[in-house]
């Protein structure tokens, strides 16, 4: 073994067994043993930790390695993405989080139930635990899997094939993984989030800074002044209608997409629900906020640097250019570091869509079928086996992931929406339109889940972008909720009431922030639409 190789792995363990000591320490004190010390952190996360942890269960190796890739191609039109969650957490914390803490949530289904009925929650329940093993956590395993193995050369070092050596880091990430959701319920995986979000942060902002540093002979402006002389039609914000992301869809799915991703979608709120008050629910939300006008810095701007220094020779392989990226500009003893941060980011992702698919399964569906008197020390007990289970299946489905042709980031795209505008329907509707019955949200549940399949998998030659499909997919499905409720109207109104779960006084900043986030956005597509 190497010293570079020595040094490298000196430096990933150092982190990773930093963070871990960290978890452990700061779960001393905490019951594992009921479901609300499993679930929701014994409702007593801040804000910092809260917007830690949605931060890193967003942000991911699909995201660093992912986006970077697809911004290499595709260039900043792909910010649409980050930017414009701001608007939808700034909604989230004034709008949702009030009215899920005066509920005491802790699953999205339960108000499901509350508002229609039963059957509507645990069907919602089982498609979000499926939406996860499609979806999420393969994709996640696989795209932390292939930087790990491209930072470390897993393949080389053991004398392998590279593709056993991705099945052998895909093993070891999501068995690692596991162990935070499996024995630390959710408090272990935003502890652990906050931790890896530092060194998501710094690390990830050292390879634009050190590759600007590099290009623009010690002059980081000057660095930047080049890649955008270099390509500055790179820097474009407003996507063309025949590009990847089309501005139109600002205005159409995306903003759909976005207010289920960050307000009710059960694995980034559950932070939220865990929190020990309002004030620190709306702040955990609103700083996330923040961090999404900032991620771009780490997650779009080194594709675009890649493209001053590779050209398009990686356009076939978009998903490999980041971290050849990374091993240009980083000195040895860093790669271990930076290598631990991509696992951190894996991890915190992985642990956290685990943490959420147990509690979703131990609460709407064990809980509320199965067994109804279950103990919290029992439902603990089936959240870590569910946990263990889903597991083993992300890791045997992780290498189907390869060779996607638009990139690993755009295939998750397209994946969710099979499931968040169906559902991000319903409970909207839920929300504001107070004469829709249970059985106009199951109809139009079943149509937007069969019409989205249909057009993206079967019928495709019609041409319309995804995103777009789903706007028309939310429209047609307030549509069929509207005429089904009209021959089966809903016969009693249902109104949120108090249970006192935790104190919801608001924080006398979250107006103010949230206004502040709305025109930054804004201000970003003003001043970087210019290019088009």
């Amino acid at each position: 073994m190497n010293s570079d190789l020595i040094i490298t792995l000196v430096s990933f363990i150092l982190f990773t067994g930093g963070v871990a000591f960290f978890t452990w320490y700061s779960l001393k004190k905490t019951n594992l043993n009921s479901s609300d010390g499993y679930f929701l952190g014994g409702r007593s996360l801040s804000g910092i930790v809260i917007a830690g942890s949605m931060l890193l269960t967003n942000i991911s190796s699909e995201h660093l390695i992912g986006m970077n890739g697809n911004s290499y191609v595709n260039g900043f039109i792909v910010i649409a993405w980050e930017v414009t969650s701001s608007l939808a957490l700034a909604i989230a914390a004034l709008f949702f989080i009030p009215k899920y803490l005066k509920m005491g949530l802790t699953t999205i289904p339960q108000f499901l139930e509350k508002r229609f009925d039963g059957v509507l929650r645990t069907f919602v329940a089982i498609v979000l635990i499926t939406s996860f093993i499609i979806t999420l956590l393969p994709i996640v395993l696989y795209s932390g899997a292939l930087g790990i193995e491209s930072l470390f050369g897993v393949s080389e070092v053991l004398g392998v094939e590279k593709s056993q050596g991705l099945w052998i880091t895909i093993l070891f990430i999501g068995i690692l993984g596991s162990i935070y959701a499996v024995f630390g319920g959710l408090k272990a995986v935003a502890y652990s989030d906050t931790i890896n979000g530092i060194g998501l942060l710094l690390g990830g902002l050292l390879i634009p800074v050190l590759a600007l540093y590099a290009i623009g002979d010690s002059n980081i402006l000057n660095g930047l002044t080049k890649v955008y002389e270099y390509a500055p039609e790179k820097f474009n914000v407003i996507g063309a209608s025949d590009s990847v992301l089309p501005f139109e869809v600002l205005f159409t799915g995306l903003i759909i997409n976005q207010l289920y991703f960050w307000g009710m979608n059960q694995t980034i709120i559950q932070r939220a629900l865990g929190a020990k008050n309002l004030k620190e629910a709306q702040k955990g939300l609103l700083i996330t906020g923040l961090f999404k006008i900032l991620i771009p810095l780490v997650i779009v701007l080194p594709g675009v640097i890649c493209y001053y220094y590779f050209s398009d020779t990686f356009y076939d392989q978009q998903d490999s250019v980041y971290p050849e990226l990374v091993k240009k500009v980083l000195p040895v003893w860093l790669i271990g570091f930076f290598a631990a941060v991509i696992m951190g980011a894996v991890l915190s992702t992985f642990n956290s869509v685990l943490n959420s698919a147990a509690t979703l399964f131990s609460i709407d569906v064990y809980k509320k079928h199965i067994v109804k008197n279950v103990s919290d020390k029992k439902l603990v007990s089936i959240g870590k086996l569910t946990s263990a289970i889903l597991a083993a299946f992300a890791i045997l489905a992780a290498p189907l992931m390869a060779n996607t042709p638009d990139g690993l980031y755009q295939l998750l795209q397209e994946l969710n929406g099979v499931f968040f505008i169906p559902i991000a329907s319903v409970l909207l509707a839920g929300f504001f339109m107070k004469k829709i019955s249970a059985i106009a949200a199951k109809t139009a549940l079943i149509f937007g889940l069969s019409f989205y399949i249909f057009l993206t998998w079967g019928y495709t030659s019609h041409g319309i972008h995804f995103v777009h499909l789903w706007g028309i997919e939310f429209v047609l499905n307030v549509g069929i909720m509207y005429l089904v409720s009209y021959f089966y109207p809903r016969k009693n109104l249902y109104e949120i009431s108090d249970v006192g779960a935790v104190d919801l006084t608001s924080w006398k900043y979250a107006k103010p922030m949230a206004i502040g986030l709305s025109l930054v956005t804004v201000l970003i597509y003003i001043l970087l639409g210019n290019n088009a």
